[in-house]
């Protein structure tokens, strides 16, 4: 069962590591989840949502900026896919060291993908020069981590098959969007 668990978190990592710590944290807080693994028992402290949860917000206004959101999302390239690993591995880290070691993998590998998906979303959200395609992008952002993240305490099968779905529908929004933007540039050259 942790397992499931280690993998929806480490998704929800890809997405945004700040929104999901806080998250976590303030669930344990207020009892809306059980008492997580002794490693994460930390996210439920103040000051580590208060952290996570400022870093959040300047990652939301950061996203807000065109050109400055691509920035951004290009910089947690290199956290994101290792935040997914750490918070999949500690998930489990009082199992077999052979599972913690799985988790981390998967983690990491699940958090990348859903990382270059959102990358791939911003960069085509960010051709566009208004800030609110980035708002709507960023509040189903923190709507699906809610989703995924509280619920994996509660259905974490269905909230792993959410995350899944999520990520292949993502993915496919992706090259969508790009073949869209190919083509609107492509006219747009040759009209020019």
């Amino acid at each position: 069962m942790l397992f499931i668990q280690s993998l929806a978190l480490a998704w929800a990592s890809g997405i945004s590591v700040y929104a999901t710590v806080a998250l976590l944290g303030i669930a344990e807080r207020f009892g809306w989840i059980g008492t997580l693994p002794s490693p994460l028992a930390g996210v439920g402290a103040w000051w580590v949502i208060a952290l996570a949860g400022t870093l959040y917000l300047v990652e939301f206004l950061a996203t807000l900026i065109p050109g400055v959101a691509s920035a951004w999302e290009t910089f947690h390239s290199a956290i994101r896919p290792l935040a997914g690993a750490v918070i999949a591995g500690a998930t489990v880290a009082h199992a077999d060291h052979r599972i913690t070691l799985a988790a981390a993998l998967l983690g990491g590998t699940l958090a990348l993908g859903t990382h270059a998906t959102k990358l791939g979303l911003r960069y085509a959200i960010d051709t566009s020069p208004e800030p609110v395609t980035n708002g709507v992008a960023n509040l189903a952002e923190l709507g699906m981590i809610g989703a995924v993240a509280l619920g994996v305490w509660h259905h974490p099968y269905l909230a792993l098959g959410l995350a899944l779905t999520l990520l292949i529908l993502g993915a496919l929004l992706v090259r969508s969007l790009w073949r869209m933007l190919r083509r609107v540039f492509r006219r747009s050259a040759d009209v020019a």
